[in-house]
């Protein structure tokens, strides 16, 4: 399985919106996404010079429904 991606918690946001999140609102420095069909919503710390932590992008993925293949999809933009 390739490795997650380090990058900041903006470049990770992209990624997700280009999985079909959207970003419904700013809470401080963590970016609230929710998807139409879905009930779940996903916090998203964006912090200036600062890379998303491997544990926390997996729980997310997960939280997300999808796959660390499919995220990584989405995230390099295959």
């Amino acid at each position: 399985m390739p490795k997650l991606p380090r990058a900041s918690g903006d470049r990770h946001v992209s990624a997700f919106k280009a999985a079909g999140w959207q970003v419904n609102h700013i809470e401080g420095s963590h970016y609230i996404l929710i998807k139409n069909d879905s009930e779940i919503h996903l916090s998203i710390p964006v912090h200036k010079n600062k890379t998303l932590g491997v544990g926390l992008l997996k729980k997310l993925i997960n939280k997300a429904g999808l796959t660390n293949e499919e995220y990584l999809e989405y995230f390099y933009g295959k």
